[in-house]
């Protein structure tokens, strides 16, 4: 699969604490039933959330345009609370599948959930000078990996991203990446919990 040039990059990259989670709003999966591109999306007709952690918490639809394959996530109901999807990992936190945007990269698995993570990470990974203007704590630059950071790594993790946008305008099952498929490095079973008040 060839991959496009890299795009322009800025020299500087500041680092204002984007979380992994403000990337779950769409995500790119392998269809359960076909194998081709499916996406999650908050299930129609649900209130956008007034934060973006509360993404988390949204009940969800994965749908796949080639076989009609549909599924939905709610939240588990515990007590007066819900239990969230933790996010991290090459499956989505919702339904688990395997992520769409998966390729091999310098001996590892690069992915991302749609094209906006894909960007971000691109801007990131080729400046030139990052700057970080946010606690670490749950910044998704912070927490990559060191592989990705490194710079004797940069052409390699760009020309990586450059083929998941390639992957992100395919759909078919025969376009699939080798590297989509089940890995069992989901996230933790427990997830975070939303109070929404009431009894205890």
């Amino acid at each position: 699969m060839s991959s496009e040039p890299a795009h322009p990059h800025p020299v500087r990259h500041r680092d204002h604490g984007t979380w992994l989670v403000q990337f779950t709003d769409r995500m790119l999966v392998v269809c359960p039933r076909c194998g081709g591109r499916a996406s999650v999306v908050p299930t129609p007709g649900v209130a956008a959330p007034k934060n973006f952690s509360a993404l988390l918490f949204q009940p969800r639809r994965l749908a796949c345009a080639h076989c009609g394959a549909v599924a939905v996530w709610t939240a588990e109901e515990r007590g007066a609370g819900l239990v969230g999807a933790v996010p991290g990992g090459t499956e989505d936190p919702f339904f688990r599948r395997p992520l769409w945007l998966q390729t091999r990269c310098a001996g590892r698995i690069l992915w991302a959930y749609n094209e906006q993570h894909v960007d971000a990470l691109d801007t990131y990974v080729g400046a030139q000078l990052r700057e970080r203007h946010a606690s670490p704590t749950m910044a998704m630059f912070a927490r990559l990996p060191a592989w990705m950071k490194s710079a004797k790594r940069r052409d390699e993790v760009l020309a990586g991203l450059a083929t998941l946008r390639v992957l992100a305008r395919l759909s078919t099952p025969a376009d699939r990446s080798d590297a989509a498929h089940e890995r069992g490095d989901r996230p933790r079973h427990h997830g975070s919990m939303l109070f929404r008040g009431g009894p205890y």
